[in-house]
């Protein structure tokens, strides 16, 4: 059996995720959020030596984990179905699925898996500035190779800007002083560290909203470093594109920005929610919605596994 990278990233609803592609054993499958490789082995498990699995992870950490799976190559039967010759690992951002897929001629795919949000792994990592709880560079980059950092953007942007950041992703009201405030503390001197970012902003903080509402500026933070948002949409999008009919789209979502065009796209078909109607009144949309109510972890996977407690499933079938 193939390891996964436990100790990465446990996989969240890993069952009910991969039951919902409703997997064909000769089929084309993508998991576009590798991480510990939880779900692709799963998918893995249940494909035959016709079929394939394209995975996609943009930070080399988890590009790292398919050590764990060479380590097992050997021992694996090469007809056996969970065997890696079915699988290709991506490394990139999962906007660009259609350009991957394009690159390695695949035209339609039957499935297609996300599993969105942050990693255990990364607010575990001391080094990497996702967590409140460590003193780290503030850099907070998926992919460390390229782009700005989170200092970049905390001690570059207006003061306007930043307000917008931390209103849009961190759902905060306080949003223009916490901007001011950190404003007035970059020019005193750059902000680069975690401690120095939390200090400039926590006596603005009710103490006991201090470690939500910090939660929530990190998230924002984040969230703007990688350009999460703009990034879910230009992926979902492709994946409409790319989708063949009757091939399933099974999205886990853990805040309610993300879920909120998760959501919107497959009812609609767009990002915004638009609602189109044919001549009688039906809504127009390039999916089928397989749960009307989304799917959350049971109290077991909830009580071993904390990161499950927001978890979302939502899961749709192409037209």
């Amino acid at each position: 059996m193939i390891k996964t990278a436990e100790a990465y990233h446990v996989p969240v609803l890993l069952k009910e995720s991969v039951d919902g592609l409703n997997i064909q054993p000769g089929g084309i499958y993508v998991d576009v959020t590798f991480g510990g490789g939880g779900h692709s082995r799963e998918i893995l498990s249940r494909l035959d030596a016709t079929a394939h699995l394209y995975s996609f992870d943009q930070d080399e950490d988890a590009e790292k984990n398919l050590s764990s799976w060479d380590e097992t190559s050997e021992e694996n039967d090469k007809n056996s179905p969970s065997h890696p010759q079915n699988f290709t690992f991506v490394r990139s951002n999962f906007r660009y699925l259609k350009n991957w897929m394009r690159y390695y001629g695949v035209e339609q795919i039957d499935g297609l898996l996300a599993d969105l949000g942050v990693s255990s792994h990364h607010f575990d990592d001391e080094t990497r500035g996702f967590s409140f709880r460590f003193d780290a560079p503030l850099d907070m980059r998926m992919n460390k190779r390229a782009g700005k950092t989170a200092a970049d953007i905390v001690n570059s942007y207006e003061e306007e800007a930043l307000a917008d950041v931390f209103y849009l992703y961190g759902e905060l009201k306080n949003s223009r002083k916490i901007a001011a405030t950190l404003v007035n503390a970059r020019q005193q001197k750059p902000i680069t560290t975690t401690q120095e970012f939390i200090q400039a902003v926590e006596p603005i903080f009710h103490r006991e909203r201090e470690k939500k509402d910090m939660a929530k500026l990190f998230q924002a933070l984040r969230i703007e470093v990688n350009q999460e948002m703009q990034a879910l949409k230009e992926m979902l999008m492709a994946a409409k594109e790319v989708l063949r009919p009757g091939g399933r789209l099974s999205v886990i979502t853990y805040h309610s920005l993300e879920d909120r065009i998760v959501k919107n796209i497959m009812k609609t078909g767009n990002a915004e929610g638009k609602v189109k109607q044919d001549f009688y009144g039906r809504i127009e949309s390039p999916f089928l919605l397989i749960n009307n109510k989304v799917i959350t972890p049971n109290s077991d996977e909830q009580e071993q596994n904390p990161r499950s407690r927001s978890a979302k499933l939502r899961i749709a079938e192409k037209k």
